[in-house]
Formats: C-alpha cells, structure tokens, sequence
C-alpha cells in the first residue's frame, strides 16, 4: 500500500491584516471611469434632447412658416410620430379674405403622406389638382383659421406645399419618426 501524503494548503495572496488583499489595475480603472462619465454624459445629453422636444412632441418640435407679409401662416410638427395624431393650423390674414372666402392650395403630400384624417371647418368646395388639393373655405370675420388632423402612417421625410391664389407657395419638411 502507498501511503497518501498530505501537504499543508498555502496561500499564494499575500494578506494585510488578515485579509485577503485584492490586486488592482489602476490605469484600467481609470478607463472604465472615463467610460462611465462619457456614458452618463452621453445619457443626459439625450435626456435633454428629449425634453426639448428634439424626437417630437416638445419647444424644439414646432414650427411655423409665415410670407413675409405675414398674410399666411402654417403651424405645425416637423418631427412627428408614425400613427400619432397632429394638428397643422393655417392661418390667414385680413388680406386672405377675399368677398368671404379664404383659398387655399395643399400638396398632395399632406393627404397622401401625412394622412389627413379631416379638415376643420369642411371647406364650402375642393378642388383636386395635379399634385395639390385646393381648398376654399367661408370665412366671417376678417382672419380666419383652419386646421388638418394629420395621422402618418409611415415614417420618412415628407415635403409639402401650402399657398394661396397666385402667391409664392410656402414649403416645409415633416419628419416622421416610427
């Protein structure tokens, strides 16, 4: 028979004050720190962005178009949500209203691309063009507002048009993020 020998367990960590003592990668650590800030930086950047309004719904989201006589105006989201409702508000001047009508032409793509859910008010006619419908609406006072429910139903970069009769067309960019 062999006889089993046994040998005392040593430890090969060295021990301060009866722990075990641990050893460190200093230059290592300060990497994983310096990831850590640009990481946390990097989080509250689009934190900000957000509450801004950058990927919709926020101060940076909204814009406005204008003449510059200021007889027309287009409110309305250039950065908007696919299948999230909004409002585009078209406002006209006193110089719009012409024998108590106010015109209006819209690009196609605020119909087809945007999805115009409705217009309010129904407009009293509406003329369907090339690449535009125009729209003709009665109007009271001497200002007047219209608004269309947009609903994309896609995401992309959507282009449109709104002008009145015979006027230099203003033209503006909807992104609609999915």
């Amino acid at each position: 028979m062999s006889t089993v020998r046994s040998l005392a367990v040593e430890d090969s960590v060295a021990q301060v004050d009866h722990e075990v003592a641990v050893g460190e990668d200093l230059a290592f650590q300060r990497r994983w720190w310096r990831f850590e800030k640009v990481i946390w930086i990097l989080f509250i950047v689009i934190l900000l962005l957000d509450l801004g309004g950058t990927f919709g719904r926020g101060p940076l989201a909204h814009a406005r178009l204008r003449t510059p006589d200021g007889e027309l105006s287009v409110h309305y989201e250039r950065i908007e949500r696919k299948g999230t409702p909004s409002m585009m508000r078209i406002t006209f001047g006193p110089h719009s209203v012409a024998g108590g009508t106010a015109t209006v032409s819209i690009s196609d793509s605020v119909v087809n691309g945007l999805g115009t859910q409705r217009v309010i008010p129904q407009p009293a006619t509406t003329i369907i063009g090339r690449d535009a419908l125009t729209y003709t609406f009665p109007v009271s006072g001497a200002a007047a507002d219209i608004q269309l429910q947009l609903q994309p139903s896609a995401a992309g970069v959507y282009y449109f048009t709104v002008s009145e009769p015979d006027e230099k067309p203003l033209t503006g960019r909807i992104v609609v993020a999915p």
